[in-house]
């Protein structure tokens, strides 16, 4: 059980780093400012897939802090 426990910990802290670093930064400078203006102008393109980055990150983050409980719990 606390093999698959930490197996399960790598796969889903893998998963929050690349989720985490996938993501576009709040201010991304004047790059961010034209492409954002480009897309604000030909309609919401990045917006499905910025909200399935969210929403992974998010779930991988709550299985992250799960499973680190968990693993806790059964030392």
């Amino acid at each position: 059980m606390r093999l698959a426990l930490m197996v399960g910990q790598v796969i889903v802290s893998l998963v929050l780093i690349a989720s985490i670093l996938l993501q576009s930064g709040k201010s991304a400078g004047l790059s961010g400012s034209i492409s954002g203006g480009a897309e604000q102008l030909m309609g919401r393109k990045g917006k499905g897939y910025e909200a399935l980055l969210n929403k992974a990150t998010t779930v991988a983050a709550v299985l992250f802090i799960g499973i680190a409980l968990a693993l806790v719990a059964i030392q």
